[in-house]
Order: structure tokens, then sequence, then C-alpha cells
């Protein structure tokens, strides 16, 4: 009886062993189902979220190089159309003139060439870091003799920085040139900027001022730099008709300044440096686009 007893012990012991083993593997086996499909939701989500940051990083570029296109494209075009026009009324009358500005439209094409060759160049630079064009006006125009020379793919140049605020001089020469008066002020100590504050402030300047002589009508402009201890204050104004006398600024369906893709650009350039830009019609007459770009910022 004693040894039925402890056999019935052991048996109730074994089956409660292995009982306890088929729970814990089954709960093991589910354990580990779960997990897998938590990894696999997990790796799901991973990849919509660099799926998600890869296109939002081609829609940032496609932006950015459109802005770039717009700033180089706009302006140089618009100083080509001013030009020719004039040009073409005084053709017959002062050629003398005419020449000036077909040289000056001349000028601006090869601006605008050059900047576009260096924004092809950044995009997909050559191995050692420059870019294959043209060095100079004279490359290989007017040849005869049937030797290219040195050639469009033999001449590199290195990459050169995109302008700052230390060529406003040679933007606003051509800009008063173009037909429209510009008179700059600079206060404050001048010094060195973070290089896409300076690149800022200057499309800026040049995106203001095209505009002024696209859709202005006659007048004249003003630009303010400000370099004050924490900040950098862009300002430029141009003269036209007033709103109070209720004269129309611009012919009908025509585009007026504030309204297209550059100063929609220049908003989000200085929003990236935590400033703010304001454009708008002045009550006075004319255009006003005022910028204020923080130089402290971390």
């Amino acid at each position: 009886m004693n040894g039925m007893g402890e056999y019935d012990v052991t048996t109730a012991v074994l089956a409660i062993t292995v009982a306890a083993v088929m729970g814990l593997t089954v709960a093991l086996v589910r354990t580990r189902r779960r997990w897998r499909a938590a990894v696999g939701e997990r790796g799901w989500l991973l990849e919509r979220e660099r799926e998600s940051a890869a296109q939002a990083a081609i829609a940032a570029e496609r932006d950015r190089i459109a802005r770039e296109l717009h700033d180089i494209v706009s302006h140089n075009v618009s100083l080509m159309v001013v030009q020719a026009s004039a040009a073409r009324e005084v053709l017959g009358t002062m050629p003398d003139e005419a020449a000036k500005a077909l040289r000056a439209v001349e000028d601006a094409g090869r601006g605008a060439m050059t900047d576009l060759r260096h924004l092809l160049g950044v995009l997909a630079p050559a191995q050692d870091g420059t870019e294959t064009g043209p060095a100079g006006r004279d490359t290989d125009a007017g040849r005869t003799d049937g030797d290219p020379g040195p050639g469009v793919d033999a001449v590199r140049t290195p990459l050169a920085p995109q302008p700052g605020l230390d060529r406003l001089g040679p933007l606003v020469d051509r800009i008063s040139f173009a037909g429209l008066p510009v008179e700059v002020r600079v206060s404050g100590e001048p010094r060195p900027l973070p290089q896409g504050i300076d690149v800022t402030a200057y499309r800026i300047v040049q995106e203001a001022l095209t505009n002024a002589l696209r859709h202005g009508d006659g007048g004249k402009a003003e630009v303010t730099v400000r370099y004050a201890e924490h900040a950098l204050r862009v300002e430029v104004l141009n003269t036209g008709p007033s709103v109070l006398t209720g004269a129309a600024p611009a012919a009908p369906g025509r585009p007026t300044a504030g309204t297209g893709r550059g100063l929609l650009g220049l908003r989000e350039r200085v929003a990236v440096y935590g400033g703010d830009l304001d454009a708008r019609r002045r009550l006075g007459g004319g255009y006003r686009v005022r910028a204020r770009i923080p130089l402290d910022r971390p």
C-alpha cells in the first residue's frame, strides 16, 4: 500500500511538472509570436519613417534648388528684358546708348550662365572640386581657324562662393544702369557674417531691387543695411504711385511685387535663421521689404 501511495504521489508530481512545462512552453511560444509581431510592426513603422524622411529631404532639396534658380534667373533675365527694351527704343536715334544697353544684356546673360554653371557644379561637382566651363568672356568666341583651342571641357575654374553683402556694390551698379537709381546706407560696424546669413541678406536686396525694377514706375530705391548688436537688419524701399491718391500701382493683370516665388523663398530663408521678413505696399507709394535676422542664435 505504501508503495502504491508513493507511486501515486510520484505520478501526480510528474503530471503536474509536465503540465507546468507544457504551460510554460505554450506561454513562451505565444510571447515569442507577439514579440515577432511587435518587431515586424516596428520595422514597418521605421521603414515608413525612413521613407517619409527621404521624401521630406527630397522636397526640401527641390525647394532649395528652385530658390537658387529663381534668384539667378529672375534677376538676370529681368535686367536683360529692361535693357533690351531700352535698346530697342533708342536704336535709331542714339546708337551709342543702344550699344551700351546691349552690352548690359550680354553681361547679364553671361552672369546668369556663370551662376548657373556654379550651381550645377555644386550639384554635380568634379572629383577635384572644380567645375568645367569657360573661364572668361573670350573662351572660343569668334574662332575661325578650325582649332577649338582650350575648349569648354579643358578649362576648369574653382567653384565660386555664393554672393554676400560684399558684392552689393556691383548689384547696385547693375540696377542703377538698368534705370533705377539706388542709394545705399550702411549703419553700425560691418563685420563678417555667417555664410548663410550673408547670402540671405544679399538675396533679399537682390529680389527687392529686381521687383522694384520690374514692377516700379520710375522713381528710386533706398537700401539700408544695419549691423546691430544682436541682429542684422535689411530694408529696401522704392518709390511709386501712392495708394492714398488712388493711383494704380501696376497695369491690370500685371503681377505685383511680393506675390511670387521670390519673396516666399526669402521668407523661408530668413525663417531658417529665426528671423522674419515683411514685404508690403507703402502708403506714400512704392514698396517696402524689411528683414531682421538674429546673429546670436545658437
